[in-house]
């Protein structure tokens, strides 16, 4: 039976929504996915929850931590699960505000002096590269060689010189300015490579920049703070992690089903940093993610066995494998679109299944997720089929809100991006 949706359409209807104010910058800066969503969003959601000190909210999707950290900035204990090591990383850190500012400082300017030495000793000598197979993960030219030799000396310093006091806060600083000082890398929205390539970057001063970004937010910390815990785990597996009816709310936005690979977006700085090392590492990566895009489908894979029985999801599934048969699209990617359709939704279904006995009573719920039509050009509903999902695992549906809309290229429409909001009444 078709479910009866009330939408909210009160929101503004641009991408400017989705932007960082400037006044939002703090902590949430150091390091974020370009298409993560914004500061202002969290906020809204945690008054209309009515979330107050002595309670805690859950982010099973949590990336780079924009609803941990605008929690602790609220005053309200969080737990963000990420599968992404890198994105984790970066959670993990966000939320650590017990660092001395000037002695981050300090010693982060003897290792931006020993590493301008080393930098200026090796001038004329080889330049330092990647392996052969840490530089096959990497997008073709995400990095020029100069800029990649500087930053390689500078990671290496940064490791020979470790602090524990500090280390962490220097390798996401290196991780930002790597990416986005850096490299040749864009996004627009997905990540590609710049035509015109850096042949030098200012590695050692770009990255004591944001250094010095870090210790001024550090300087402004709320002195009663909340906590914020971080765990590397899969959000379709929540019991190693979660204690029974502790979570008194959800906010968080996973990811959407198209064809982006969500690893591609952190990829240069997980190789860098030694999260992915090799091939095996990076499947190891993306069977522990939500089935969202063709290239982290594998043998065995079984969470669309949790919606065999939901006649939107396959009737989706089967316009979109017979768009394809008219089409002649023949590619192994191609031929997994329907299925990668079902193993997505049959997952957010799993998720939420699992969730259920962590919920307290009246606990509410907010799921950012947009329309798609990445699959030939197949209409995909996804907060309306969300909702159904929910509401027949026991959710009390009670909305679903316009937060943006976006311009999709492959359709040239405007496709919209919704918060779906869900009540688990015990």
């Amino acid at each position: 039976m078709r479910l009866a949706i009330c939408r909210d359409g009160a929101h503004k209807i641009n991408t400017a929504t989705n932007k960082l104010n400037c006044h939002d910058k703090k902590f949430h800066d150091w390091y974020r996915f370009v298409l993560s969503f914004p500061p202002h969003l969290v906020r809204q959601y945690i008054d209309r929850f009515g979330l107050h000190a002595q309670q805690k909210i859950l982010d099973p999707f949590c990336g780079t931590g924009t609803t941990l950290v605008e929690s602790k900035i609220q005053g309200i204990d969080s737990v963000g699960i990420e599968a992404n090591p890198m994105a984790h990383f970066a959670s993990t850190v966000k939320v650590n505000w017990c660092v001395a500012s000037d002695g981050l400082i300090s010693h982060a300017r003897r290792i931006a002096d020993y590493a301008e030495k080393i930098i200026e000793t090796e001038r004329f000598g080889n330049l330092r590269t990647l392996s052969v197979e840490a530089d096959s993960l990497l997008l073709k030219n995400s990095i020029s060689p100069l800029p990649l030799h500087k930053s390689l000396i500078l990671l290496e310093s940064i490791r020979l010189h470790k602090d524990e006091r500090y280390y962490n806060h220097e390798l996401l600083a290196f991780a930002k300015v790597l990416v986005f000082s850096i490299s040749n890398l864009h996004f627009g929205p997905e990540v590609g490579v710049r035509h015109l390539k850096k042949s030098d970057a200012s590695a050692t001063e770009d990255w004591m920049e944001e250094i010095l970004s870090m210790a001024d937010d550090l300087r402004a910390a709320p002195t009663q703070r909340a906590d914020a815990e971080v765990h590397h785990a899969d959000s379709r597996h929540l019991s190693a992690v979660l204690q029974p009816n502790s979570i008194d709310a959800v906010f968080t936005s996973p990811p959407y089903p198209n064809e982006k690979d969500y690893t591609r977006t952190t990829r240069l700085e997980s190789v860098l940093l030694g999260f992915i090392n090799n091939k095996n590492d990076l499947r190891n990566l993306k069977q522990g993610l939500l089935r969202s895009n063709t290239r982290n489908v594998y043998k065995g894979d079984a969470d669309d066995d949790w919606v065999a029985n939901h006649q939107e999801i396959q009737s989706i599934a089967d316009a979109i494998e017979k768009r394809r048969i008219e089409l002649n699209k023949t590619s192994g990617f191609e031929k997994l679109y329907g299925r990668v359709t079902k193993l997505y939704f049959g997952g957010m279904a799993r998720h939420l299944a699992e969730l259920r006995s962590f919920l307290k009573p009246g606990a509410f719920l907010g799921y950012v997720v947009g329309e798609q039509a990445s699959y030939l050009q197949v209409m995909i509903k996804t907060g309306e089929i969300l909702a159904d999902i929910a509401q027949s695992l026991g959710y009390k549906v009670v909305g679903i809100d316009l937060f943006r809309t976006r311009f999709a290229t492959a359709t040239k429409k405007q496709m919209r991006e919704e918060v779906v909001v869900l009540q688990w009444l015990g």
